[in-house]
């Protein structure tokens, strides 16, 4: 008796009810117009600004979602020298940072173009770019091989993970990627196209061609498919993150789908209900790219050294923890004196204001801007 879909005789001939889904579909449908509408009425500056953030949140939770943790300072930077944004100083980025920004671009700036087992092989490629997934030799830009054993999906850390589902074997991969592929370049036309997006996400992983990084690369997919439904390469919400936020129920719908029929109405409701609140992250990053543009507008006629600007920035992008002298001088590479002179400049300006006694060391925030 077969185990999962892909053993299914049916297999890839997914179903779903339309009339249960209708109503949903129509009101992210709706929502997504709205949300583009507006975000396009900002102008291109800020929506660079808010295409950097929403990217630089995408790339960062698509791989803690995976248990890897990214450096986001080297993210944001990564990205907003790839953007064209001044953000006031760049982070160096690893590798395999650079790898993921790139896929990621790869997929949203250059959603109209086909997917193709190539572009896939160099999305694999960047994602590893030693050819290894931890201490793990893997065949990196190259499906899966028989050698490389089952391909179970699992989560969890590593002694309590738990198995979700076994992916098709290594000799069925061929045939498969090429089914889906076809399918994802061409389809039915009159398939919605966030539909489409909730679809590939799945099939995508349930194939699991690669040795790792398969998640990763489905969410990049769902994200070109989104992409394609907006016909835009502007990106104002992050569906990773609200995956992110919801990581056990969606470990626990993809396990109860592969473990189902080929009936994937729940999947499809369970996708457009996590991309309807994702648009709710945008009122976030809104909020945060008005504020900043606003900060700007309000200063445009004074003077800041470098340091200055790009601590500005930080602070403005959302600084974690608290800002100290100390932490100015590590991010800018200057001296506690200088730090201190920097900082006691923007304290007389009423742009920078002393925290609260609350430990050993002087904190600083910015001076809300009514």
């Amino acid at each position: 008796m077969p185990s999962y879909i892909h053993e299914l005789p049916g297999w890839p001939n997914f179903r779903w009810d339309d009339k249960h889904l209708a109503d949903q579909l129509a009101a992210v449908r709706h929502r997504q117009g709205r949300l583009i509408g507006r975000m396009e009425a900002l102008g291109l500056g800020l929506q660079k600004e808010a295409t950097l953030q929403s990217l630089t949140e995408e790339v960062v939770k698509s791989s803690e979602i995976e248990g890897e943790i990214l450096d986001k300072d080297q993210v944001r930077s990564s990205l907003a020298r790839r953007l064209g944004v001044d953000i006031g100083g760049l982070t160096p980025a690893d590798r395999n940072v650079e790898g993921i920004v790139e896929m990621m671009l790869d997929a949203t700036e250059k959603y109209a173009e086909p997917l193709t087992a190539e572009r896939l092989f160099g999305w694999h490629a960047a994602l590893f770019p030693t050819g290894r997934s931890g201490m793990r030799k893997i065949a990196a830009g190259n499906w899966r091989t028989a050698e490389a054993g089952p391909m179970q999906v699992v989560s969890g850390p590593e002694g309590r993970q738990r198995v979700h589902f076994e992916a098709p074997v290594a000799s069925r991969l061929k045939q498969e990627t090429r089914t889906f592929l076809h399918w994802f370049n061409a389809g039915p036309k009159t398939l919605d196209p966030v539909l489409k997006a909730g679809i590939a996400h799945l099939w995508f992983v349930t194939v699991h061609p690669f040795e790792d990084g398969n998640g990763r690369i489905a969410r990049a997919i769902a994200d070109q498919q989104l992409a394609r439904s907006e016909a835009s390469t502007q990106r104002f919400y992050s569906m990773s993150s609200q995956i992110r936020r919801e990581r056990k129920a969606y470990y626990d719908i993809l396990e109860a789908t592969q473990k189902g029929d080929l009936d994937i109405s729940a999947w499809l409701g369970w996708f457009f209900t996590c991309l309807d609140r994702a648009f709710n992250g945008t009122e976030t990053i809104l909020a945060s790219v008005l504020r900043k543009a606003k900060f700007w507008e309000r200063h445009s006629g004074e003077k800041f050294n470098d340091r200055q600007k790009m601590m500005l920035n930080l602070l403005l992008d959302g600084f974690e923890g608290k800002l100290t002298s100390s932490k100015w001088a590590t991010i800018t590479k200057s001296s506690q004196d200088t730090a201190s002179r920097d900082i006691g400049d923007l304290l007389a300006r009423n742009i920078l204001i002393k925290d609260a006694a609350g430990g050993r060391s002087t904190s600083y925030s910015l001076v809300e801007i009514n």
